[in-house]
């Protein structure tokens, strides 16, 4: 143990140690303040779908050979996330099937252009790590710590000034709109913040596993508390402990980030599922 502490230690003095850390703690509580709301709505799938989008648009910016990828990666997403939600009720495909043909057509569009243009000579290292983030978390600049940072601040801040707005969406969208609360607004918003997250988050955990590491808190928290303000404070706990345990542990025993940050959290929720039957006596 003693040992343990001091190799920790000594990878603390290291900056791209203190970079993965940071970013991770903040894509963890971002992530966990919109799985509560994507969870309860049902859409937690399309988190999935703008994940393999942000593939996508990843291997367009690195055949592009784009300084920075953020510029390429975050306004494709933003925008698959728009359309994706204006699929619905009048659109010629429904919006479960328009999420799986955009992300599985995405998927398959930047698999090949990273292969057909590729600009590296391990194009299976390269795709398996963007599709799992084995290492790009450890591989942070200052520049993009500092980008991370400030779109994490202005997530942290729209979802506390219109937290009662996007409560009164998450429960009851009809309501809402009787009421006075342009619903339509507030969509595109959380629309807007999930395609942020999942482009912050595919250095954390790649893009195949966002949708869990989005999804797992709030569960976890769903099975000890039921109101909506204890699910999201504890689901943000949970988060960011799993987030730090996974990328120390990962750090520590040389394993894949990404994974290392999932399997905490599915180990959480099991302990969470324990927990809730002991607290609710079922």
């Amino acid at each position: 143990m003693t040992t343990s502490f001091e190799k920790l230690a000594l990878y603390m003095d290291y900056p791209f140690v203190r970079y993965a850390l940071i970013v991770g703690v903040l894509i963890a509580l971002c992530s966990s303040l919109l799985g509560v709301t994507l969870v309860l709505r049902r859409f937690s799938f399309i988190g999935d779908g703008l994940s393999h989008v942000a593939f996508g648009a990843l291997a367009v910016a690195t055949v592009l050979q784009a300084a920075n990828k953020m510029t390429v990666v975050l306004p494709l997403t933003l925008l698959a996330a728009v359309l994706l939600l204006k699929t619905g009720k009048n659109t010629v495909i429904k919006g479960d099937a328009a999420v799986a043909m955009i992300s599985v057509t995405s998927l398959a569009f930047g698999y090949l252009l990273m292969n057909v243009f590729s600009t590296s000579p391990n194009v299976s290292g390269d795709v398996c790590g963007t599709l799992f983030g084995s290492t790009s978390i450890l591989t942070l600049t200052k520049q993009e710590v500092t980008f991370s940072v400030l779109l994490s601040v202005v997530v942290m801040l729209l979802f506390v000034f219109f937290y009662q707005k996007i409560f009164a969406v998450t429960f009851d969208e009809d309501f809402a709109r009787a009421v006075g609360v342009c619903a339509g607004r507030y969509n595109l918003m959380l629309a807007v913040i999930i395609a942020v997250i999942i482009v912050l988050a595919m250095n954390l955990v790649g893009s195949l596993l966002i949708s869990a590491f989005v999804i797992f808190p709030a569960l976890s928290a769903m099975r000890i508390f039921r109101t909506f303000l204890s699910v999201t404070v504890c689901a943000a706990t949970l988060s960011i402990l799993c987030a730090l345990a996974g990328i120390l542990a990962s750090i520590l025993a040389g394993t894949p980030v990404g994974a290392t940050v999932v399997a905490m959290d599915a180990a959480a929720f099991l302990a969470c599922c324990v927990a809730g039957r002991i607290k609710h006596g079922v």
